[in-house]
């Protein structure tokens, strides 16, 4: 679990982004479109990281960031008993006129990229939470990546909390 209060809890710059997602607080915010809290304490104290446009982030320069290597072993990450679990979950914060992308990808060991979500374009004033299924052939390690493609407002940002994979995994 990482609610980012302290730090990125190992997950790191993708060596794939063209800029990086900044750990942040509400209190520091200036824009309307970050959130006013954290998820994780619900205090504008509280930590998140979060990407903003801005003249510097053109459109479409894309911040990824990574998470520590899974075991391909772990089968229970994936399918249990036939069931189909959540792999990881997570709040993310998309709000503003001319928002980019959120794009999670389950990345193997050998760079193979698939897309576990994508959504363009605001999503909300709040915090919204997603669940997501981690699958695969158990030959390799994985890992999650997750991508914020810059829009296009100069003030619009992406923002992601408590990044939470599931005890099965």
């Amino acid at each position: 679990h990482c609610s980012f209060e302290f730090d990125f809890c190992g997950w790191k710059k993708d060596e794939k982004d063209d800029f990086g997602w900044n750990l942040r607080t509400s209190s520091i915010t200036k824009t309307g479109t970050a959130p006013a809290t954290d998820h994780t304490l619900k205090e504008p104290s509280g930590h998140y990281i979060f990407i903003k446009s801005s003249f510097f982030q053109l459109p479409g320069r894309k911040a990824r960031i990574s998470s520590p290597v899974l075991s391909r072993r772990n089968k229970n990450c994936k399918v249990c008993g036939g069931v189909v679990l959540p792999g990881i979950l997570f709040y993310y914060h998309m709000y503003g006129a001319h928002i980019g992308s959120l794009i999670v990808y389950q990345r193997t060991t050998a760079k193979h990229e698939r897309v576990l979500l994508n959504l363009t374009g605001s999503q909300g004033n709040f915090w919204q939470h997603k669940a997501l299924v981690l699958s695969g052939d158990g030959k390799e390690d994985f890992q999650v990546v997750f991508e914020g493609i810059a829009g296009k407002g100069p003030q619009d940002g992406l923002a992601l909390d408590d990044l939470t994979f599931s005890r099965e995994c």
